[in-house]
């Protein structure tokens, strides 16, 4: 007698997450959040920053701190603990072995006393996933080399301080792998990388979880990185999964209208004929301070009564997201593109008063209005001399520049893009002043500031400004807002153009979209957009005519870089900026900028518009460039001609 054919049940997942808490005191942070991985499965949890998304990822492994409490369920399986309830004895034999994590920044998980090659074999070593000490170091060089770190014989006995960002970041992914866990979650493993260099590890991440067959849960704001890795994704706010499902299908058909002003501010293409990109206005309320019904109803332009009084969550479907009152309409949407979006520009964008346009320092004019923010650099070299590695044999030297030579005209948009070490920063210096050429010309308006002494370039203090990368190590935490914004005029002994200093400083901050009352707060009460935009007050305290911004929008996420570039790009036009914007990512310069330099090793491989640069390069250097830009829209497109495995078509 035949047995009739039974269908298997489907297998358990490596993660299942329900009804997880996670608050401090009186204060809820995370709010029922439920999700499932299957093995093998690559799923994205994304969002801005205070949506919830690393305390999620920290609740699965179980390294909350002291303070904060979790509720709920996470399970692993084969684990017969609760992560929620375990021990930490219990908690330590799962961490590492079970479920490994990739942060985001790697100096600060690696021990800098240690070789690199014990850090690999010591987690192997704790759980006995590895014999003997021996055993144990001839495997971290193996995984070493697995993860494409150069000379792994070497680099095993070296520290982690000798190593670059990537190398290290590397290195943090061979120590996750090395007890082949069930699951690996990643936390931003990429955000301070150059593109080629995230390229690369992102290509080691997904090699190394299929050849496992791991599961993994990947948290970041970056929606092109998950359109790449991932093949499922979660969308968080206000400590919510607001959508889920198959990447591309969310991706090209949105539901919530937070996942569709994401989609919209991270398309860098799809800006107006005044470079304005669309953005979600206001910013993620602070712990707590989330709306009742739907937490997104503050920032939302579809919101009605019905989104603040009707209960938060109406379920639709198992692990399948929430409802939007309001949802996305097929009509705004065009088969392989992004959603578009009705969402304005930021609230702290509105009522701006227009700038005045008083210069100050008139006697710091240059003699000719004609070449007002022009700059001039003509064969620029910089050679550095580093320390005597030995009595007999000569000091080494680092060429950093290599005959750069171009110009930029008043009023223009100038961008300067390559990996870190191409020698961005030390021209971005030279032209500051804050370093000298070993020979070559940098002329600013007219005058060469190559050879002038600290004194005599006082009068580029006032015609030329920063803003830097990471406005929170920019900005003095002991100085109020106000003191932060009025010091380029205070050090230069400047007068305001119109009434007091405390006017020109609410005329400033007006103007970069902050409110004047904030001027006696300190810098830690500020997100990180808010920052950025207190250190562009700073830049244009005392009104220059050239702005040099180094990676402004690089640690932002995708919402507030929009608003960044926004604020730039009007403040370039209104105020008649020569700019210069330095960048690894070229479709942010592409955006910003109206000619691209591309530096390589010291030297300008190749200047032209920037438009011409991006759609047909000519040095293979730029290509590579250009190919490790995470693509959405070019994801979206592949994606209908490959179907993969959990996306449509599959």
């Amino acid at each position: 007698m035949s047995t009739p054919h039974q269908t298997p049940a489907p297998a358990a997942p490596v993660l299942a997450v329900e009804g997880l808490n996670v608050g401090v005191r009186n204060t809820g942070l995370v709010h029922d959040v439920s999700f499932t991985i299957g093995r093998g499965e690559r799923v994205g949890l994304i969002g801005e920053s205070g949506s919830g998304k690393s305390l999620t990822g920290l609740s699965l492994i179980g390294l909350l701190p002291e303070d904060v409490h979790a509720t709920g369920s996470v399970r692993l399986a084969g684990v017969d603990s609760d992560i929620i309830s375990a021990s930490e004895a219990e908690l330590s034999r799962l961490r590492g072995k079970d479920v490994a994590m990739v942060f985001q920044e790697p100096m600060t998980a690696l021990n800098p006393t240690m070789r690199i090659g014990d850090q690999v074999a010591e987690s192997m070593l704790v759980h006995g996933t590895a014999p003997d000490r021996d055993a144990a170091r001839k495997r971290a060089v193996e995984l070493l080399a697995m993860a494409r770190v150069p000379n792994p014989g070497a680099a095993a006995r070296a520290y982690p301080h000798q190593f670059s960002g990537g190398q290290r970041q590397r290195v943090v992914l061979a120590i996750a792998l090395a007890n082949d866990p069930s699951l690996l979650i990643c936390d931003e493993p990429t955000t301070a990388l150059d593109v080629t260099v995230q390229k690369t590890v992102l290509d080691l991440i997904v090699n190394g979880v299929e050849e496992r067959d791991a599961a993994m849960l990947f948290i970041t704001h970056d929606l092109g990185v998950i359109a790449n890795v991932c093949e499922r994704v979660l969308v968080m706010y206000g400590g919510r999964i607001v959508e889920s499902g198959p990447v591309m299908e969310v991706f090209r058909n949105p539901q919530h209208r937070y996942t569709q002003g994401l989609l919209a501010a991270s398309d860098l293409v799809s800006s107006d004929a005044h470079r304005q990109l669309p953005t979600i206005r206001g910013t993620v309320p602070s712990a707590g301070r989330f709306p009742a019904g739907c937490v997104f109803n503050t920032r939302c332009d579809h919101a009605t009564d019905a989104c603040t009084t009707q209960p938060p969550w109406m379920e639709i479907a198992p692990d399948q997201g929430f409802a939007c009152f309001h949802p996305a309409g097929t009509e705004e949407e065009a088969d392989g593109e992004l959603a578009s979006t009705t969402t304005a520009k930021g609230s702290e964008d509105e009522d701006r008063v227009p700038y005045d346009g008083a210069l100050l320092g008139a006697e710091h004019e240059p003699s000719d209005p004609a070449v007002r923010g022009q700059i001039t650099v003509s064969d620029v070299t910089r050679r550095y001399t580093r320390p005597r590695r030995s009595l007999f044999s000569p000091a080494p030297t680092i060429d950093a520049l290599r005959g750069v030579s171009f110009t930029i005209d008043p009023g223009e948009r100038f961008g300067i893009v390559g990996e870190s070490g191409c020698g961005k920063s030390t021209l971005l210096r030279i032209l500051a002043g804050l370093d000298q050429p070993t020979s070559g010309s940098v002329e600013i308006e007219g005058t060469d500031i190559a050879r002038l002494s600290t004194r005599n370039l006082r009068f580029l203090r006032s015609r030329l400004q920063l803003v830097f990368q990471d406005p929170m190590s920019s900005l003095d935490p002991r100085m109020r807002v106000k003191d932060i914004v009025a010091e380029p005029i205070v050090a230069q002994r400047l007068r305001p153009p119109k009434g007091t200093l405390s006017e020109h400083i609410e005329r400033l901050l007006t103007e970069v979209g902050l409110r004047p009352e904030v001027a006696s707060r300190y810098p830690h009460q500020f997100s990180g957009g808010q920052r950025q935009r207190i250190s562009i007050a700073r830049a244009l305290a005392p009104q220059p005519a050239i702005l040099l911004a180094d990676e402004p929008v690089s640690a932002l996420d995708v919402s507030v870089r929009a608003q960044v570039l926004n604020l730039i790009n009007d403040l370039v036009d209104q105020l008649d900026l020569t700019l210069v914007f330095v960048s690894h990512d070229l479709s942010v310069v592409r955006h910003v900028c109206d000619r691209v330099a591309v530096m390589r090793d010291g030297e300008i491989v190749e200047l032209g518009p920037t438009e011409e640069v991006y759609t047909n390069p000519q040095h293979d250097y730029t290509k590579t460039l250009l190919a490790a830009v995470p693509d959405l829209r070019a994801a979206l497109a592949a994606s209908r001609d490959t179907p993969e495995r959990g996306m449509p078509g599959a």
